[in-house]
C-alpha cells in the first residue's frame, strides 16, 4: 500500500462508519476541529485500521496527531506491504 492507498482507505471508513462528507477529508483537514472527531472516534478508526496494519499500534502516538496527513503519516511505517 502506498501513502495514497492508506489515505483512500482511511477515507473509505471516515464516509461509511462516520458518515463524513468526502469533500471534508483532505490530508490537510483537521481530526477535531474539521472533521468533529472525538478521542473515541479516533480509537474505533484506529481499530478499523488495524485489518491493514502489521505493525503494533502504540495509542499515545495520536497524541499528536491534528490532521488526517499525521495519522497517515503514524499508519503507513505500519502498513502491511506486499
Amino acid at each position: 500500500m502506498t501513502k495514497e492507498d492508506v489515505f483512500l482507505k482511511f477515507q473509505e471508513i471516515l464516509v461509511e462508519e462516520f458518515e463524513i462528507n468526502k469533500e471534508l477529508i483532505t490530508p490537510d483537514a483537521k481530526l477535531y476541529e474539521d472533521l468533529e472527531l472525538d478521542s473515541i472516534d479516533l480509537i474505533d478508526l484506529m481499530v478499523k485500521m488495524k485489518e491493514y496494519m502489521s505493525g503494533k499500534l502504540e495509542p499515545e502516538q495520536f497524541k499528536k496527531a491534528v490532521s488526517i496527513q499525521d495519522v497517515i503519516d503514524i499508519i503507513y511505517p505500519l502498513v502491511k506491504k506486499p
